[in-house]
């Protein structure tokens, strides 16, 4: 461990383990000690397992869960202090000379091989969707207590004088007895508007400020000195699928999407009227030495002659000063938007863009580019990015629903409460629209399309509405692997509607694709729904390509790797050839958005690597290498596809396999952490086919099997060595074809965040020994195999820095899953004392809690 990281981790552990001791007395942290030493024993060998398993069964249940909730702070605290041991290796290579995976690094590449920088750069866009898919573990006020002890930090760690750094230190060991304190589970189910609000934290916290940074860094690339117009345009675009996706969660109501863009309106327009405030009162160029421009002039005195004594009252303040009373006035418009005070506020975030760049042409012709370009350029970036809406809201509803509303329509009687439900969504729809702009809310996503009827039913739905009709995106989402399979020809069926057709005139003949990777995996498993979901991208490529199609697919990605996860950057250069051009879309979900956006170095690192994978992934030079792979090993894959489908899908058609999941594992408990406001399953049945993916993905986390990420993969390479005695086209295509470079490594890290020993004992609640026996074969298959085509010796031994943090904090999982086993157990042979089983419970919830955070990894 670096040596500035093992301090900070010794320094909060110490500060945790002094809460420990006044809380419960020095027995408590004894406890926690001789557990600790235990799993770092049994790790090494030189303790049986059986031993740590009967420390933690000989502790009443009262210290069992004291003991486990110091285990789970130990990791927020753990995860804290790497956060900011990145921050500072950031801000360490950030020497002057081009750092890897970053923007200037595309650039210079680009530059020298392919030569097409501007036409690149013109086309860019990434569009990050935050989901409220239930995988963010931690509560707000967890949350907001990190956050503290992180400023404190940071505080902290910037040479403070003895008497500060002593004040620093006390308020340290104040939030941290806080948080020791604090209930690490919720008491109530979260609803939908609770989610949106979590989401907004991000956003005022980091994201507004971050993005002008992300920007400014593709300008410098460019040659920008910011002395002239930029030339990066602004190819953020962030979109946001909470409070509108309603798919298998009836608590999100057409009044709950209202109510969802009026709370991202409300954050983002504070935003803007306190980034304008500020560059009003900062911009103090006098006329003398920067005279206003004729035009800034004309529309100051008609800002004057609506409004005297507002300009008045800011002319006092700022005498001389016309570019900052301009400024001050704009930022009172936007607060008046905000209050809805129609005779001051806005209309349009375009009408504030006409009044910034009024400003900023006045400030460049007076000769003072670096005023024009600065801060005033970062505020224009800002509302190009955000508007008055923030983020846009996408809607999404299951296929099967839109059908019945149809057919309840075109019969004539009554309607059903979900067909009104539908209805009053399109027209909140079109209200969102005439607010902020059809940009705010236009995409509506089906779930489960089957085929471009399912597209044509929403667009009849919305004709249905008459003149009061909202302007729509319709968007295929294909999840299983027979939609993946029929989707080009459910597209040529799209083109045939009126209304698809009208939307493609509109839009330059740009049309978006979702592809989802949960429900795949859990249907063909991960290898397989990889490999499908690449042979996807190729032909909805060549589609796009026949059809004079502007494409963008969008990727419906988790943050685990059971579910699409893993690092953004790889995962994009290992798209199929054409896919990208240029365009990116993927969903941020749950624990991503605060792991990728919670702190401002990490998001801008995150989003410039992001950057500079698309910008790279649409290089000739680039698609041509991948193109030659992917058809040299394409008999390779399909043979490996085939073997790791049908391994997969034989352990999981098992007899009573559902049954002996949930025995297994804390699927049916994992709801009770109230982690988001949609329900676990679609429908009432209890079988896996109506298990949502994340529940899937993190009730297998919690078995340290790791299952989903990569089981059947194992088969799938013996299947094309003979068993691994022949690995020489393996080798071949793990060095040259990005997507089976990063299917293995994914795989990898997989394997490695998993514990056979533990997993056994989980798996042995089943009672299901031949069950047992073919999971931990396939995983020792599936680890012996991957070892030898990647030419490691052990885990991950290509990822330094990884393989440190998962072997420093698996024993310390291990001793959270030795307290959820005990749970587990107990609760599975069945427990009559109320009293007892609620302790039981509870313990497992702290547990599952912990293993989340200890693996970061939820769903």
């Amino acid at each position: 461990m670096p040596e500035l990281l093992r301090r900070d981790v010794r320094l909060l552990g110490a500060m945790l383990g002094d809460s420990l001791v006044e809380y419960g007395g020095p027995g408590l942290l004894d406890d926690v000690e001789r557990l600790r030493h235990a799993v770092i024993a049994a790790r090494r060998g030189e303790t049986p397992i059986n031993d740590v398993a009967a420390l933690v069964d000989g502790w009443t249940l009262e210290r069992a869960e004291q003991v486990a909730r110091a285990f789970t702070v130990y990791f927020h605290l753990t995860n804290l202090a790497e956060e900011h041991h990145r921050i500072r290796t950031l801000r360490d290579r950030d020497t002057g000379d081009t750092v890897p995976g970053s923007v200037a690094a595309a650039v210079q590449q680009i530059q020298a091989s392919d030569g097409r920088v501007d036409d690149l750069v013109g086309g860019l866009e990434f569009r990050p969707v935050f989901t409220a898919h239930p995988t963010e573990a931690r509560r707000r006020a967890v949350v907001t207590a990190i956050q503290r002890i992180s400023d404190l930090m940071t505080r902290l760690n910037g040479a403070p004088g003895a008497t500060e750094r002593g004040e620093i230190e006390r308020c340290l060991r104040e939030e941290i007895d806080l948080l020791w304190r604090t209930a690490l589970r919720r008491a109530a189910q979260m609803d939908p508007l609770d989610e949106v609000r979590t989401a907004m934290a991000a956003f005022d916290e980091t994201i507004f400020r971050a993005v002008p940074h992300v920007y400014r860094a593709l300008d410098r690339a460019l040659g920008n000195s910011g002395t002239h117009p930029p030339k990066a345009r602004p190819y953020l675009r962030f979109g946001s699928w909470i409070g509108g996706d309603r798919d298998g969660n009836p608590y999100v109501t057409a009044q709950v999407t209202r109510d969802a863009i009026m709370i991202q309106a409300d954050h983002v327009l504070r935003a803007l009227e306190n980034a304008c405030a500020r560059i009003g009162r900062e911009l103090t160029v006098h006329e003398d030495t920067t005279p206003a421009s004729a035009d800034l002039r004309t529309a100051l005195a008609a800002a004057r002659t609506a409004h005297p004594d507002l300009i008045g009252e800011i002319a006092k303040r700022s005498p001389g000063e016309p570019h900052r009373q301009f400024l001050l006035h704009a930022a009172s418009r936007i607060a008046a938007t905000r209050d809805r005070d129609a005779d001051l506020a806005y209309a349009t975030a375009d009408d504030l863009l006409t009044d910034l760049r009024l400003v900023q042409e006045s400030l460049a012709g007076a000769g003072a580019p670096r005023q024009a370009y600065g801060r005033v350029q970062n505020l224009i970036w800002q509302v190009e990015t955000f508007g008055f809406h923030l983020a846009e809201l996408e809607i999404r509803q299951h296929s099967e629903l839109h059908q019945q509303a149809l057919q309840e329509l075109t019969a004539g009687g009554p309607l059903s409460e979900m067909t009104e439900e539908i209805l009053e969504t399109l027209r909140v729809v079109a209200w969102i629209q005439q607010r902020f702009g059809v940009r705010a809310c236009h995409r509506y996503i089906v779930s489960f399309t089957r085929s471009a009827d399912d597209i044509a039913n929403v667009h009849a739905l919305a004709a249905s509405l008459g003149e009061s009709a909202p302007t729509l995106d319709v968007i295929p989402l294909f999840e299983t692997g027979e939609d993946l399979e029929r989707a080009p020809s459910v597209l040529d069926g799209m083109l045939r509607i009126p209304a698809v057709q009208n939307r493609l005139a509109d839009t330059d003949r740009r049309l978006e694709v979702m592809l989802g990777y949960s429900d795949s995996a859990k249907q063909l498993g991960p290898t397989s729904a990889t490999l499908r979901l690449y042979d996807t991208q190729e032909a909805l490529a060549a589609w796009a390509a026949r059809n004079d199609i502007k494409l963008t697919l969008f990727h419906g990605r988790g943050g685990s790797l059971g579910r699409g996860g893993g690092p953004a950057n790889r995962a994009i250069l290992a798209q199929a050839p054409g896919s990208v051009a240029g365009r990116f879309k993927v969903t941020e979900q749950g624990e991503v958005i605060f792991a990728r956006y919670g702190q401002g170095e990490i998001a801008k690192r995150h989003v410039e690597q992001v950057t500079s994978a698309i910008l790279l992934a649409s290089t000739t030079a680039v698609q041509d290498r991948a193109r030659e792979a992917a058809t040299r090993f394409r008999p390779l894959a399909n043979k490996i596809s085939e073997a790791a489908r049908t391994a997969f899908r034989s352990l999981i058609e098992t007899p009573d396999f559902a049954i002996w999941f949930a025995q297994v594992s804390p699927l049916e408990e994992i709801a009770e952490l109230r982690i988001g406001s949609r329900p676990a399953r679609r429908k009432a049945a209890r079988g896996l086919e109506d298990l949502r993916a994340i529940p899937w993905v993190f009730a297998w986390t919690q078995t340290r099997v790791n299952l989903p990420g990569w089981y059947g993969l194992g088969s799938g390479l013996a299947a094309v060595s003979a068993d691994g005695a022949d690995l020489t086209e393996l080798r071949d295509a793990y060095e040259t074809w990005p997507l089976f470079n990063t299917l293995l490594d994914n795989a990898e890290m997989s394997l490695a965040k998993s514990d056979r020993a533990i997993a056994e004992r989980y798996l042995a609640l089943g009672d299901r020994p031949e069950l047992t026996e073919t999971v931990l074969a396939e995983y020792d298959r599936t680890r012996r195999l991957v070892l030898a085509v990647t030419g490691h010796e052990r885990l991950l031994e290509n990822r330094r820095v990884l393989s440190r943090a998962v072997e420093l904090r698996n024993p310390y999982v291990d001793a959270l899953s030795h307290l959820q086993l005990r749970a587990l157990k107990a609760l599975r042979k069945g427990v009559t004392n109320d009293e007892e089983r609620t302790h039981l419970e509870a313990l497992l919830l702290l547990s599952v809690n912990g293993v989340a955070a200890g693996l970061q990894n939820t769903g």
